[in-house]
């Protein structure tokens, strides 16, 4: 027998998705804690899952894998028209969801929830999902639905498996492709953008699920509907795929934690798949190392010189960071912008010299809250010897049930009360009279050179008035970017520049973190209360406070005194 026949065949190459597995657990392959705690329990779950009932069927999983490049193609971007190849960490996905099995033949994971940044291919990945349920999946009548709280979000996945039809020789002579409708008529089978608005959302009978950007529902309704109209399909799939988030209190941040707590072990749920791509330490957003943890497809479909130029872009301007952070890094954060950062703002702390500030000009901002919230009246001193500008800030409650309240919104006023740092006025709604009569008795007596309070004209007018009677000069401040943005840079400077003081106000910090900004095409920038995840009045009054300066020493400033007086109501 000749020595050739004793060979042993070629070994076949490990797939696509095991060299990614395994480069992540080795360490060659960049990436983060949680990305390694999913693909661990991979590995685990094939010694110790069949005791559950549970199996990995390889081919199953190539099946699915196989079907991206064979009959799906780029629409768009550098690689448009070229077969859809999935990346590895793409590969590994769908080799979890098609690939693991009970043991009645019927997939395992029902729920997916995968977090990666923006510019990963996400929208991409999603369609071929939803193309892969909806005709090659083998479900009779399968309904498949890109779905989102407004039609415009639900028809981005929507759209681009739209595209990839119409790319597909196969597909798309088989695939009947309407404005928001595709069916294959020998199955009966259907994929639609599905939103909240729609007018009826009742008869849905859902195979496949796909949620977009999770993390801007306001609400888990969405997913609930999802959830709910899978109950007779035998393999459904909700697949959810999203960047970080920045309201700790929404759904999303929800699964994120319940994701966090299957990878790490703490809670068991065979049938919810979960992956969340981001750093390991948050305080090195800037070493490219960690970009890499968090960017699986970055060098690939995500440039890394493109996020080298926002880096430095949110380096220069602090009102970029929190989005960087976010969509790039995929790091939840306190708010949608960061406008000034945490370490700038506490690195302005200090004792205040009172005797100082009674000798120095002041200006001062209110915003008044409509009933039961916070309100807050801001003073900013102009420049010390130093040339440091001092920031001084009250703030109240109503102060009835203040302890309950503190509880229900999980903020501790009560606690701030008690140290100083708030006050509360009597009975369970805000005492407007009471700040008045504190900016009347207290700011004015303790800052003799107090020059005007600003105030949003929304509301406030007998306020106004009644101030105006106690001698107090007040300043409509409109809450447009024209009036707001100007002030929101100057304090963006003197924070960033060193240059401001504060005594280290919680409540102050409390609704700077808070914060979102939002901007107009010219960047120009403003607070947005509708969109901040919490309280912001403190910093608002703070802003109408140097607003109020600038009016009035601006220049124009000659016709603000002369033209027209302080104030016309």
């Amino acid at each position: 027998m000749s020595s050739s026949r004793l060979k042993k065949p070629p070994r076949k190459p490990d797939p696509e998705y095991v060299h990614f597995c395994r480069g992540v657990l080795s360490g060659e392959t960049p990436s983060c804690e949680l990305v390694r705690h999913a693909c661990s329990r991979h590995m685990e779950d094939l010694q110790t899952a069949p005791e559950r009932g549970l199996y990995f069927d390889p081919g199953a999983a190539e099946h699915a894998i196989s079907f991206f490049p064979a009959f799906l193609a780029h629409s768009k971007g550098e690689w448009a028209g070229q077969p859809l190849e999935l990346l590895p960490w793409e590969a590994f996905i769908t080799a979890m969801l098609f690939g693991w099995m009970r043991e009645d033949g019927k997939r395992r994971y029902r729920t997916a929830y995968i977090e990666v940044p923006r510019k990963n291919g996400k929208s991409t990945f999603a369609a071929g999902v939803g193309l892969y349920m909806f005709d090659a999946d083998g479900e009779p009548g399968a309904e498949v639905y890109s779905a989102a709280t407004k039609r415009d979000q639900a028809k981005i996945i929507f759209s681009e498996a739209q595209r990839m039809v119409g790319k597909s020789r196969f597909l798309n002579r088989r695939i009947n492709v309407l404005a928001n409708n595709m069916h294959v008529e020998a199955t009966a089978s259907k994929f639609e953008p599905l939103s909240a608005d729609d007018k009826t959302l009742d008869g849905l009978n859902i195979h496949c699920g796909l949620i977009d950007e999770f993390h801007a529902h306001r609400t888990g309704d969405v997913y609930n509907l999802i959830d709910t109209a899978t109950g007779s399909r035998s393999q459904p799939l909700i697949f959810i795929i999203t960047t970080a988030g920045s309201d700790i209190t929404s759904a999303c941040y929800d699964m994120h934690a319940y994701t966090e707590k299957i990878l790490s072990g703490v809670i068991e749920d065979d049938s919810f798949f979960g992956m969340i791509f981001t750093v390991d330490d948050p305080e090195k957003w800037g070493d490219e190392a960690e970009w890499f943890k968090a960017n699986p497809s970055l060098g690939e479909a995500k440039k890394l010189e493109d996020m080298r130029r926002k880096y430095r872009k949110a380096q220069e301007i602090p009102s970029l960071r929190n989005a960087f952070q976010r969509l790039e890094l995929n790091i939840w954060t306190g708010a949608e912008t960061a406008w000034i950062t945490p370490e700038a703002w506490s690195a302005c702390e200090e004792d205040l010299d009172f005797e100082e500030l009674a000798r120095l000009r002041c200006w001062a901002g209110v915003d008044l809250s409509s009933t039961t919230d916070l309100s807050a009246c801001a003073l900013i001193f102009e420049p010390d010897s130093r040339g440091r500008q001092a920031v001084l800030v009250s703030s109240w409650v109503p102060g009835e049930n203040i302890e309950k309240r503190a509880r229900s919104d999980r903020v501790p006023y009560d606690v701030w009360a008690r140290n100083g740092w708030i006050s509360s006025t009597s009975g369970n709604v805000i005492d407007h009279d009471c700040i008045r009569l504190t900016i009347r008795d207290d700011l004015k007596t303790r800052f003799p050179l107090l020059q005007a309070v600003g105030f949003d004209p929304w509301n406030a007018t007998k306020w106004a008035v009644d101030m105006e009677g106690d001698g107090i000069p007040v300043l409509p401040i409109r809450q447009g970017y024209k009036t707001l943005s100007p002030a929101c840079k100057e304090l963006e400077r003197i924070v960033m520049g060193g240059m401001a003081s504060h005594r280290g106000n919680p409540v102050l910090a409390w609704c700077l973190n808070n914060v979102v900004v939002s901007s107009d095409p010219a960047e120009n920038i403003k607070p947005d209360k509708a969109r901040s995840i919490e309280r912001i009045d403190a910093l608002v009054a703070l802003v109408i406070a140097i607003a109020t300066r600038q009016e009035l020493e601006g220049e124009d400033r000659e016709s603000i005194y002369e033209g027209r007086g302080i104030v016309s109501l």
